[in-house]
């Protein structure tokens, strides 16, 4: 089966939820395989439908309040966000199964680097020694076809997840890659590590690079 890729670089968050969601449409209709997006946005904070807790964010950073699951997350420099369109179809509808697989990802290329991470029951996304939450997954499926993912800290200023609650939790149990090695990591060098896991976990190899959709109009921040 082939896979798609899609490297963004550095993108505003409102252009990408947009293009991500043109994405979504195109892999309904059969106009693209499978496809991951990698991207890293300027800081953001966005809320799933479980809402925030009343949470009061950090002055000036824009909020979003999207239709993925979960409650608030921080988005910013030094993060590696991943975002696969996947179709369920295909794999049996399986929304539970998929959410391992995007851990698993993050499971294997965090590997890489040295760093033994796994899951907590009960507790969604990737986390070192069952306390530092290294990664968070939040996803949402709209006629089977996946949007939203995962997202991965590099060397994220994790400062700003201690100003809120993110996932519900103290912002202190986050943790980055930076962090637990002990030396700073550009986001180029995990690109290749996340790109493997995504081809082993999703039976790649990759074929094809998608082509992103014409730009829709851009996504703005919510109250």
């Amino acid at each position: 089966m082939a896979l798609g890729l899609i490297e963004w670089g550095r993108r505003d968050y409102g252009q990408s939820l947009e293009q991500m969601r043109a994405l979504r449409a195109a892999r309904r209709a059969g106009e693209i395989p499978d496809t991951l997006i990698l991207v890293e946005h300027d800081p953001v904070i966005t809320v799933g439908v479980q809402g925030s807790d009343g949470d009061q964010f950090p002055a000036g950073v824009p909020v979003y309040h999207v239709e993925r699951g979960g409650k608030s997350t921080f988005h910013g420099p030094g993060q590696l966000v991943g975002y696969p369109i996947v179709d369920l179809e295909p794999r049996g509808r399986d929304v539970r199964r998929y959410v391992r697989d995007l851990e698993e990802i993050v499971i294997e290329a965090v590997a890489e680097f040295g760093i033994r991470a796994g899951r907590v029951p009960g507790r969604r996304g990737v986390w070192v020694d069952g306390e530092r939450k290294i990664a968070s997954v939040g996803i949402a499926v709209e006629q089977w076809v996946t949007l939203h993912g995962f997202a991965l800290n590099v060397r994220t200023d994790l400062a700003t997840f201690r100003k809120f609650r993110p996932c519900g939790f103290d912002g202190r149990v986050m943790t980055s890659i930076a962090q637990e090695r002990g030396r700073t990591y550009e986001l180029a060098q995990v690109h290749l590590p996340v790109i493997r896991a995504w081809e082993r976990v999703f039976g790649g190899p990759i074929q094809e690079t998608a082509t992103v959709p014409p730009a829709a109009a851009t996504a703005s921040p919510t109250s």
